[in-house]
This record gives structure tokens, C-alpha cells and sequence, in this order.
């Protein structure tokens, strides 16, 4: 019996001891990783990367450059699926033997439909990436006049 008793408590002193073990090592850890860290990135002058009229430039630059990108995608997104449309619409055609029927109509009219609406979502869409380059563009800008006074 007192054999037993004995075991139930060393079991509950060994989960604790490693319990406290694994604390400690993770204080450690965090404690190793503020103090012990490559501070001199931080007193660097030159190597401000915000700050750097280059930086800023180049931020600017590749704004506009995936501005450019992500307007000829969505072009193209908006012609293909106007192509798709209109070969839609000519498979009804031809898939009706009479000219002018009400299939071949509401056709050819939901591909007109879906041609429109591809133009207008096209176009909303590359307004909204442009005001999202010139977002960038306006902060890129108001950083370089903070740090440039």
C-alpha cells in the first residue's frame, strides 16, 4: 500500500518538475530573443529603408507598374467573358431551326446583357485599382515629406 502511495507521489512531483522545466525554457527562449537580437540594423542612419528617397520612388514605381498589370488582366478577364457570351449565344442560334425564335432572342439578349455588365464591372474595377495606386502613391508621398522635414 505504502508503495503505491510512494509512486502516486513521485509521478506528481516528476509532471511538476517538468512542467516548471518547460516554463523555464520557454522564458528563456523569449528572453534570449529580445536581448540577444542584431540591434544594429536599428542604429543604422543610412539604412532607414522608409526614409530613402529611393525607396519611396521604387515603391511608386511598382505600384503603378502592378497597376498596370492588374488592368490588362482585368481586360482581359472582360473580353474573355464576352467571347464566351457571344459563343453562347450563337450555339442557341444554331442549335434552333427558327429565325427569330424566343429562345434565340432571349439569347441573344442575355449575352448583350452580359456583355454590358462585364464593361461596367470592368470598369469599376480598374477605377478602384487605381485608387488603390493612388493611395499608395499619396502615402508613399506624405512619408517622404515627414522624413524629408
Amino acid at each position: 500500500m505504502k508503495l503505491s502511495y510512494l509512486t502516486k507521489q513521485f509521478s506528481t512531483v516528476k509532471r511538476w518538475m517538468a512542467t516548471t522545466l518547460f516554463c523555464l525554457l520557454a522564458i528563456a527562449f523569449v528572453w534570449q530573443g529580445a536581448f540577444f537580437s542584431n540591434t544594429s540594423a536599428m542604429a543604422d542612419p543610412i539604412a532607414t529603408l522608409i526614409a530613402s528617397k529611393d525607396a519611396g520612388d521604387q515603391v511608386q514605381e511598382k505600384a503603378s507598374k502592378d497597376a498596370g498589370r492588374a488592368k490588362n488582366f482585368i481586360e482581359d478577364t472582360a473580353d474573355k467573358v464576352k467571347q464566351t457570351a457571344k459563343n453562347n449565344a450563337n450555339k442557341v442560334d444554331q442549335a434552333t431551326d427558327d429565325n427569330g425564335s424566343f429562345v434565340e432572342r432571349k439569347a441573344k439578349k442575355d449575352a448583350a446583357t452580359i456583355q454590358k455588365r462585364a464593361d461596367e464591372d470592368a470598369a469599376r474595377t480598374k477605377k478602384a485599382v487605381d485608387n488603390t495606386k493612388n493611395v499608395v502613391e499619396r502615402a508613399v508621398d506624405n512619408i517622404k515629406d515627414a522624413f524629408g522635414k
